[in-house]
């Protein structure tokens, strides 16, 4: 994919109608819809174009969720990854490879619950035993397995071309990308969010500013008196060598507490729902590595689903850093008591595969006051503050800790 021809600080318009901050897949979808729209738009950066979590997402497209409006966001998502070229530009490097949650017997009830849940917004799946999984996917070890949701249309997407083309698609708009420029204070007088302020002093002024920093996002809000509880987490994908002859889908394994999917014709990337407890990161100062053990645990529950990999070798991996919300959903929308500030952080893993829709639903409630896309009301700041945190009836019991809600 070619390069975005970058603008420097010198071409930001004087007063752009929104400045936002953070040029990671959720910043990128946000400012192409935003520009799309006909608003001028300024992206600001403390690194480059999808220099954080983005580059480190594990990429998968599904729209298995406990939550009705998180698989709105989900469901709206995939028809802008299965027709990226047409609504966005470029490749996304979508890859169709169908996707299973696996349940046992204590989440079967819930799973049929879900399922019920997700067809009323319109997502394909259907519900099977392992012996119907075991026909869709014979490399699957089905022992375990009480029930599985299976959606024929879920895969996954290269997190690095999806970014760069939304910034690409926001820069063919007219949108300027400002990268190695970090926001040192969001500017507000009177109850107004005014603009924001660079590290070295300078003054961007705009009409709205939406931040979507990820773990640095509280350091933002933080001053004007509110925060969203954003705990900064790491966490780590490996990439085993897969033969040829061994196929698969992409899988979150609620049994085992992992979850893997294809990658290419001979990888498969692998990742755990929850690693060992470890102090929380420093966003700008973490071992990005593999640890040794993980890989070693990874391997293993990657093998006891996928027998044919028992003896799998270890390519590479990599580490990143969640924005874990208190409730381990994101928080989109108006920033209570501040009038023209938006945020979108706080996605806990889920930002990836539902940033087209959300870029286009807060795009839409920044200019208009009301987002048509997708309802993200549920997902406002209020809940934060009231403590009414979002805690679906049917969530599923996850084995060996897997760490974030469905």
């Amino acid at each position: 994919m070619s390069q975005c021809r970058l603008t420097s600080h010198m071409a930001i318009s004087a007063n752009p109608d929104v400045v936002v901050v953070g040029a990671g897949v959720v910043g990128c979808s946000i400012a192409f819809h935003l520009a799309r729209a006909n608003a001028r738009v300024s992206v600001l950066d403390k690194g480059g174009i999808c220099a954080g979590m983005s580059a480190r997402s594990g990429a998968l497209i599904r729209m298995h969720y406990t939550f009705a409006p998180e698989v709105e966001l989900a469901w709206k998502s995939l028809g802008y990854f299965s027709n990226w070229r047409e609504i966005v530009g470029g490749d996304c490097g979508f890859v169709r490879t169908g996707f299973a949650l696996i349940a046992g017997d204590d989440n079967t009830a819930r799973m049929r619950r879900n399922t019920v849940i997700m067809k009323s917004v319109g997502v394909e799946v259907e519900l099977c035993e392992g012996a119907e999984l075991r026909k869709l996917d014979p490399s699957v070890k089905i022992d375990d397995i009480a029930l599985a949701a299976y959606e024929p249309q879920s895969g996954y997407a290269d997190p690095v071309a999806t970014t760069r083309s939304l910034a690409e698609a926001a820069e063919r708009h007219k949108a300027a990308f400002v990268l190695n420029s970090p926001v040192s204070e969001i500017v507000v007088q009177g109850g107004r969010a005014l603009g924001v302020r660079h590290a070295d002093g300078r003054t961007f002024n705009a009409g709205a500013i939406c931040i979507a920093a990820g773990p640095w996002t509280d350091g933002l809000l933080a001053p004007l008196g509110v925060r969203i509880g954003i705990k900064a987490e790491r966490a780590q994908i490996a990439f085993f060598r897969r033969a040829p002859t061994t196929r698969h889908l992409a899988y979150i394994d609620s049994i085992a507490g992992s979850y893997l999917r294809p990658h290419g014709s001979d990888l498969t990337l692998a990742g755990l729902g929850e690693w060992r407890p470890e102090k929380e990161p420093n966003p700008d100062d973490f071992r990005e590595t593999n640890d040794p053990e993980f890989i070693g645990e990874v391997g293993r529950r990657l093998a006891h689903r996928v027998p044919a990999m028992e003896r799998t070798a270890y390519v590479r991996g990599h580490a990143g850093v969640y924005d874990v919300s208190p409730d381990a959903r994101a928080v989109l929308g108006k920033v209570p008591g501040v009038d023209g500030l938006f945020v979108a952080a706080g996605f806990s893993g889920t930002g990836f595969k539902t940033a087209p829709a959300v870029g286009a639903a807060m795009a839409e409630l920044i200019l208009t006051g009301r987002s048509s896309t997708a309802d993200v009301s549920p997902f406002g700041f209020e809940r934060i503050l009231s403590g009414h945190l979002i805690h679906p009836e049917n969530e599923y019991v996850m084995g060996a800790g897997f760490g974030h809600s469905l």
